[in-house]
């Protein structure tokens, strides 16, 4: 058996978001999200579900803390509803939501847990999405003053920071493609979003610098794609594919512009970019931490007319995850050795990975071993871009809870611990315990 042995600063941790533990959607003064409109409309989210109780963390938060102090993490990663600050998106601030987030807070302090805020994890404030959402420019503004508040609020309490989570998502799988929050089908759309965000994100980070304390990042999720072969046309739709969730956000912010030959396949596609003065400048303000999340990759080849960029995947025999993904922990590393080699040694955070496997309760125990396998997998993968010179801060598995897994409801769990969505009980499972003890040893064997 060989060790496979991370440092010992090495930070580890686990991650949720809020309207997807949270619950307490109409209690403590919070507005509506785009997600309780979303997963209320018929035919969005599978068997009906939405995030009105979800794990009812909002209540039992005192009881997750304590079962993340017995699983031995250091840092955990959450999101604030925005619109539980503020109910309309913007305006008057809602004291009860900020109390609440404070008490949350402190608990994780007092139980040694170093907090980590994302400031956007979906739920936008349905009133902004009344206006136009992120394809509205006020929109910006608004997130700039809700992270403003956020930051001069939690100063002394919150030292890392991560913007908005998963910007493809937010863009082109919501809007684009329509699977998400608000659901919209529009190429154009989508893109002009992904602008807006990443505009926002650069405000957010401008405003950090003046009155916030701490490192602040965004945290784009990557996939990795494999070329079926050596040919220039399978290697070129791989490239587009990639590009399409890493140079795509990262370029405007670590190098300040957007990948020319990702801006001239959509301009062939009809798509167009509104770039304002000042846009990239903004977008482009130095962050001190990234946040990257990361669960599958596949093989692709080129086919024309295939998809939006003549990319057609191929299933190799990959094992598979119950939700369907690919199992691809060497994508993993090759994704992070591309980061490295192309944006230098911004110290990262693994703020997402981790495996959906439904794995129930029997007596009184859940056997999720497959679960276990793939944080296996994806650790070795991880080790070896540290020892290849990645500057990995830590590790983040996804997710502390099983939770309203947006739009696949309750049916697809991914927490080490599970949850009964009837009676809210939480299990530990085989997996905790695997994670606690590589934790405390900060080795497995394979």
């Amino acid at each position: 058996m060989a060790i496979i042995k991370f440092p010992e600063h090495f930070k580890w941790g686990a991650a949720t978001a809020a309207y997807q533990i949270e619950g307490a959607v109409k209690e403590g003064g919070r507005g509506e999200s785009i997600w309780d409109r979303f997963s209320h409309t018929p035919g969005k989210v599978i068997n009906g579900d939405n995030g009105d109780i979800a794990c009812d963390s909002y209540h039992l938060y005192r009881e997750d803390i304590a079962l993340m102090k017995d699983l031995g993490i250091s840092v955990y990663r959450f999101s604030i509803s925005w619109p539980r600050i503020f109910p309309e998106g913007i305006g008057k601030v809602n004291e009860e939501g900020v109390k609440y987030y404070h008490d949350f807070v402190d608990e994780l302090l007092h139980n040694g847990i170093e907090p980590m805020c994302t400031l956007y994890h979906w739920d936008l404030p349905q009133a902004l999405q009344d206006k136009g959402g992120w394809a509205n420019r006020e929109t910006i503004e608004a997130f700039g003053q809700y992270a403003s508040f956020m930051f001069q609020e939690f100063k002394g309490k919150i030292s890392k920071w991560l913007t908005i989570n998963e910007p493809w998502c937010v863009s082109f799988l919501s809007n684009y493609l329509g699977a998400h929050a608000p659901g919209n089908k529009d190429l154009q759309l989508a893109t002009t979003i992904s602008h807006h965000l990443l505009v926002a994100h650069g405000l957010a980070v401008s405003q950090f610098r003046k009155i916030g304390e701490g490192e602040i990042g965004f945290a784009p999720n990557l996939e990795w794609l494999e070329p079926f072969s050596n040919k220039e046309e399978d290697i070129q739709a791989c490239n587009r594919g990639i590009a399409w969730f890493i140079e795509w956000f990262m370029d405007p912010v670590f190098h300040g512009k957007y990948p020319e030959f990702l801006l001239d396949w959509f301009k062939d596609k009809g798509v167009t970019l509104s770039i304002d003065e000042g846009d990239m400048e903004q977008i482009s303000q130095p962050i001190d931490i990234l946040g990257i999340n990361y669960y599958t990759g596949s093989v692709g080849r080129y086919k024309e007319g295939e998809g939006l960029f003549d990319l057609e995947p191929i299933d190799i025999g990959y094992a598979k995850t119950d939700i369907g993904w690919n199992i691809y922990p060497e994508g993993f590393y090759k994704a992070l050795h591309k980061l490295k080699v192309q944006y230098g040694d911004i110290p990262i955070y693994i703020t997402e990975n981790g495996a959906c496997y439904n794995d129930e309760v029997e007596n009184g125990e859940v056997k999720d071993t497959r679960r276990i396998e793939y944080l296996k997998q994806h650790l070795i993968s991880l080790k070896r871009a540290i020892d290849s010179g990645v500057n990995i801060q830590g590790y983040l598995t996804w997710s502390l809870l099983d939770n309203f897994e947006w739009a696949e409801g309750y049916d697809m769990r991914f927490g080490l611990i599970h949850i009964n969505f009837k009676t809210l009980a939480r299990t530990k499972k085989d997996s905790y315990f695997w994670y606690k003890q590589m934790i405390g040893n900060t080795w497995f064997e394979r």
